[in-house]
């Protein structure tokens, strides 16, 4: 059985920081490119953040880029995005994916974790 679970949201001020975490289980970690994603209410899931499998480049949306880090750790079979400089902007539910072969910023993707909630105070 193939779990992605997702850690580390909560409730921060604005300006601070927040590391999430997404292991994944059943499945070879360094076989799969990992990203992330988010969803605040009313609105649609976007792109956030990616990292590929072998090569270890980084993709990330425009309004997170120079806050946010994607990392991954084969040992630990878990992706991590660091997020720092927090905005309000940035409340959402954040999801992360794995996909064998990376489908893009819009693609479906082979399998999702179950969402952590991520809460900036202004």
């Amino acid at each position: 059985q193939v779990q992605l679970v997702e850690s580390g949201g909560g409730l921060v001020q604005a300006g601070g920081s927040l590391r999430l975490s997404c292991a994944l289980s059943g499945r070879t970690f360094s076989n799969y490119h990992m990203g992330w994603f988010r969803q605040a209410p009313g609105k649609e899931r976007e792109f956030v953040a990616a990292i590929m499998k072998s090569s270890g480049v980084t993709y990330y949306a425009d309004p997170v880029k120079g806050r946010f880090t994607i990392s991954r750790d084969n040992a630990k079979n878990t992706v991590y995005l660091q997020m720092n400089g927090l905005k309000p902007e940035d409340m959402a539910v954040y999801y992360c994916a794995a996909d064998f072969y990376w489908r893009g910023p819009g693609g479906s993707h082979d399998y999702w974790g179950q969402g952590t909630q991520v809460t900036v105070s202004s």
